[in-house]
């Protein structure tokens, strides 16, 4: 499989403004929107016609809240149609409040309580392993306060014990996590101290978080910290 062609993302504002009404979560959707961008405009080796490729790379949302910047990628790229973002959550709609692997094309998880996307990544990169398809990449989104979450703790202890080297996490860091991670490294040393590879980057400058995202190393699963502005 061959990565897609690059498209225009004249569109992509355009379509995201389509997506009204307060469960859009509008600070959430615009800190993923650069991220998520980059990964289907430029790295994501799938298509709407190689959607369920066994040989497709993967990518989760575990950053379940306001998966608007998700729908309005989705439709750029072909996934679903423009006119699914005029009826977020309506009645007959398929774009929910968080997305649903059964009713939209191209989503890999239904995204829901917040901090079960980067172990369903893990599960996901091994029974890629056991079946012997060694070439997809799987990514997973998450935001910094899902690192509070036990659950992903023991994801990443687990993925830098067994060198889960086709696991990329990407955390988008508004600073609205309630410990946070103080001194050197900052969140991205709760995965290096676990054996992961990390890049910390400006998560709104594209060619920053390309970089990032194929800075991994072999043998090692790999972080991108994408920085953006505070949460108000």
């Amino acid at each position: 499989m061959t990565a897609p062609t690059t498209t225009s993302a004249v569109a992509l504002d355009e379509l995201l403004r389509r997506l009204t009404g307060d469960e859009k979560h509008s600070a959430s959707a615009h800190s993923t929107l650069d991220v998520i961008w980059v990964l289907y405009d430029r790295l994501l080796r799938v298509t709407p016609d190689t959607a369920d490729a066994p040989d497709r790379d993967r990518f989760l949302l575990s950053k379940g809240h306001g998966p608007a910047a998700y729908y309005a990628v989705l439709a750029a790229k072909g996934f679903v149609p423009d006119d699914w973002l005029d009826d977020l959550a309506g009645p007959e709609s398929r774009l929910g409040h968080h997305p649903d692997r059964l009713l939209v094309p191209g989503v890999e998880i239904g995204s829901g309580s917040l901090g079960h996307g980067l172990g369903l990544g893990v599960g996901t990169a091994l029974g890629l392993r056991a079946q012997g398809i060694l070439t997809p990449r799987v990514y997973v989104l998450l935001g910094d306060a899902e690192l509070d979450e036990g659950s992903n703790h023991e994801a990443i202890a687990y993925a830098g014990a067994i060198g889960l080297s086709t696991l990329t996490a990407i955390v988008i860091d508004n600073r609205s996590a309630t410990h946070g991670w103080p001194g050197p490294g900052g969140i991205a040393s709760r995965f290096t101290v676990n054996g992961w590879s990390s890049v910390t980057v400006d998560g709104r400058d594209h060619d920053a978080i390309h970089d990032g995202l194929t800075a991994n190393q072999p043998g090692r699963p790999h972080v991108v910290v994408a920085v953006v502005e505070e949460k108000e």
